[in-house]
């Protein structure tokens, strides 16, 4: 059973910084694409920034020069390193992982169960 598992979300005040992580679990051959999206009350899931295994990114317009992806792939885990924090980044955060599973021959998309990020003074 494959699972992803973030950590990293919180309180913090506008201008302030956090670190969001996500560890996938090691019943996995390969692991693709991963990323973070983002869900705020009464809004779609939008993406925010997603990297490729060869470390690859692209990034949402509204976080472009303050938020950055990395993952290591040793430890299936992948980073979202936010700073300069707005009001309007308050949100879940989720991220996915395009993953082939260790007995499998078909790769399948999964998401973590996300967490709270709140912007606020």
């Amino acid at each position: 059973q494959v699972q992803l598992v973030e950590s990293g979300g919180g309180l913090v005040q506008p201008g302030g910084s956090l670190r969001l992580s996500c560890a996938a679990s090691r019943s996995i051959s390969s692991i693709n694409t991963m990323g973070w999206y983002r869900q705020a009350p009464g809004n779609q899931r939008e993406l925010v920034a997603r990297i490729t295994s060869g470390g690859s990114t692209n990034y949402a317009d509204s976080v472009k020069g303050r938020f950055t992806i990395s993952r290591d792939n040793a430890k299936n885990t992948v980073y979202l390193q936010m700073n300069s924090l707005k009001p309007e980044d308050t949100a879940v955060y989720y991220c996915d992982a395009h993953v082939l599973p260790y007995g499998s021959s078909l790769w399948s998309r999964y998401w973590g169960q996300g967490t709270q990020v709140t912007v606020s003074s």
